[in-house]
């Protein structure tokens, strides 16, 4: 199979229909076998129901139910675990993003590079709500990463399936995928895409989902700049913490010994302070190795995984 396509629904049964048209249209053009994988996060409305009669009609359509409504990043994850193309391309099921610029992503792909990556430049969304937002997070993930991704908001994608299969998938970090993947060593490339004004339903996105992405953001910082310290960066804390420590600690005792006359409530109470801090930061490297040790987001991996891709 070359092309999974995989795109999450959630209360668009208005849509489902005229996007798998658009799909099948785009894709009569194209010389690849695919997939259609349509995810059903949890819709109220008929978008399943829709989606199970299409599934009659065309064997290439493959349906993930998922019993409640868990968010795009679990719906695209399940997809992904469905998937068995070579590449992996990913759009919106509200019918914004246009099928016709598969063709183009995949042709990006078969350059070598490892994902291609959409840019809106002519967004048709309200300025205030999602434009002018969207813009300033975008900005934020540029400086804070470094990797000058221009549109990570963008839904249409398209992956190197190896790239993507074992990714940790939670919160809102399918937003970030490509940031990471390129931290990791993927090579990007972006394209400017077609973008639809809304035809049907409301959209699922609001201003309540930036400080989730700020958040994994502040995460995805965090790891990636602490993954090489002792633990975590801790360590070096600790380690200058220890030596105050026995400083302070030597001090009080020269006090003790040989100026009795002299107070030691500052220097014993500061080896004290400085002793709590360095075991404090001990603790905190330790857990935050064992957090990682325990998740699903191996860095090494990724590096490891990237060297194997480049010589095979």
């Amino acid at each position: 199979m070359d092309l999974s396509i995989v795109i999450p629904f959630y209360n668009e049964e208005d849509s489902i229909r005229p996007l798998y048209n658009a799909v099948t249209k785009a894709m009569a053009k194209l010389d690849y076998s695919y997939e259609l994988i349509i995810v059903d996060d949890g819709s109220r409305d008929d978008t399943l129901k829709n989606a199970i009669e299409l599934v009659q009609n065309d064997t290439r359509i493959k349906v993930v139910k998922l019993k409640k409504n868990y968010g795009q990043t679990t719906g695209l994850h399940a997809g992904f675990q469905n998937a068995i193309g070579r590449y992996i391309v990913t759009m919106d099921g509200d019918l914004q993003n246009d099928p016709e610029d598969i063709g183009n992503m995949l042709a990006k792909l078969n350059e070598g590079n490892d994902i291609v990556l959409g840019w809106r430049y002519n967004r048709q969304d309200k300025a205030l709500s999602r434009i002018i937002p969207s813009k300033i997070a975008n900005w934020l993930v540029r400086t804070v990463t470094g990797i000058p991704v221009k549109d990570n908001g963008c839904a249409i994608r398209a992956y190197k399936s190896e790239i993507i299969h074992n990714f940790p998938m939670y919160s809102e970090m399918h937003r970030l995928l490509p940031v990471i993947t390129a931290l990791a060593g993927a090579k990007f490339a972006q394209i400017k895409v077609k973008h639809h004004s809304r035809q049907f339903g409301s959209s699922k996105y609001g201003l309540s989902r930036i400080y989730k992405v700020i958040l994994d953001l502040l995460a995805l910082k965090t790891v990636f700049s602490s993954f090489y310290k002792p633990i975590f960066g801790f360590g070096t804390g600790a380690l200058i913490s220890g030596l105050l420590f026995l400083i302070s600690l030597v001090l009080a005792l020269v006090q003790i010994v040989g100026y009795q006359q002299e107070t030691i409530v500052v220097t014993l109470g500061s080896s004290i302070l400085f002793g709590v801090l360095s075991l404090t930061l001990l603790f905190l490297g330790i857990i935050s190795h064992l957090i990682y040790q325990s998740g699903n987001l191996k860095i090494e991996k990724m590096y490891q995984f990237k060297y194997k891709q480049q010589n095979n």
